[in-house]
């Protein structure tokens, strides 16, 4: 097969069809794009949950005369409850390390965790957050038993484990990551579909030559090459787009998120590579794919 009647065949056809030629360019990286950010949405949320969940902590918030809990009668957790309730943490089996955090020592805390939102800090005064202890567990995995061991207890308000509020939060942004695969699918649909009418309408403008280079004695893979590879060329221009749009998705959307909500894992620009070449080569095997499809399906050539 010569190479350069192969090329100059492809030049041909992605000329004839030039608009078509460019919709499929621009659905093929919009596809790939979405279908990369879904990747680097998914390598974010598992590399940030192996980091948070091996540090949260539960936390057991004592009563104050603000507790909406009856149990607290209004009253607030007495020096004997509280030095009681340390004790009983102390000797569970699952707790790693206590710590006692005052009304005040949470306060501060609050103001340097939420410094961004002055509007925020500047609503809560230092009585509203109550004192608490801060329960590091040996296996985070194993907080349920200590939450049903010390629920209830005197002087207990309540118990918050945090690796609950986090799991909604990663559920929320796992909603994310497969909104953008699916919206990612359906532009996958549309670029097979655009992928099939270019190639039947390229096949249409050359059936002359088609018909010619057949009674001649040339092969069908011979005649089907230049088809296939118009398809694949579109392909890789259209994931070279989605790399730009990748990179663009790291910058402003990735990083972003994951500086905005305080995780300390970021997405290396080493994942983004491999994200970006698996989005490359999907794009042309993709197209690759279906223009070959469409010869064999749709065409007599």
């Amino acid at each position: 097969m010569r190479a350069q009647f192969v090329l100059q065949e492809i030049w041909i056809g992605l000329r004839r069809n030039l608009t078509m030629t460019i919709s499929l360019v621009i659905t093929v990286a919009i596809a790939m794009a979405l279908f990369g950010t879904g990747l680097l949405l998914r390598a974010q949320v598992n590399a940030s949950k192996g980091f948070w969940y091996d540090r949260v902590e539960v936390s057991v918030y004592l009563c104050a005369k603000t507790s909406s809990n009856p149990a607290c009668q209004r009253s607030d957790t007495t020096e004997q409850q509280r030095d009681t309730l340390k004790k009983s943490l102390e000797d569970m089996p699952q707790v790693a390390k206590v710590d006692y955090e005052s009304r005040q020592e949470a306060f501060d805390r609050f103001k340097d965790r939420f410094s961004g939102t002055p509007g925020f800090v500047a609503a809560t005064k230092p009585g509203d957050i109550p004192d608490s202890f801060r329960i590091k567990l040996k296996d985070p995995s194993q907080y349920e038993k200590v939450i049903q061991a010390i629920t209830g207890r005197p002087g207990v308000d309540q118990v918050i484990n945090e690796r609950e509020i986090l799991k909604k939060f990663f559920k929320i942004l796992g909603g994310l990551q497969w909104a953008a695969l699916m919206i990612a699918l359906i532009q996958v649909i549309a670029a097979v579909l655009l992928v099939a009418n270019t190639v039947r309408l390229s096949a249409f403008n050359r059936r002359r030559e088609t018909g010619i280079m057949r009674l001649v004695g040339a092969s069908n893979t011979y005649i089907q090459m230049p088809f296939i590879m118009e398809g694949a060329i579109a392909g890789l221009i259209g994931g070279l787009f989605s790399a730009v749009l990748l990179v663009g998705s790291k910058m402003l959307l990735i990083d972003r998120l994951a500086g905005n909500v305080g995780f300390a894992t970021q997405l290396g620009w080493g994942t983004v590579v491999a994200v970006i070449v698996v989005s490359i080569c999907f794009g042309v095997l993709l197209c690759a794919i279906a223009s070959f499809l469409t010869l064999r399906r749709y065409l007599r050539i």
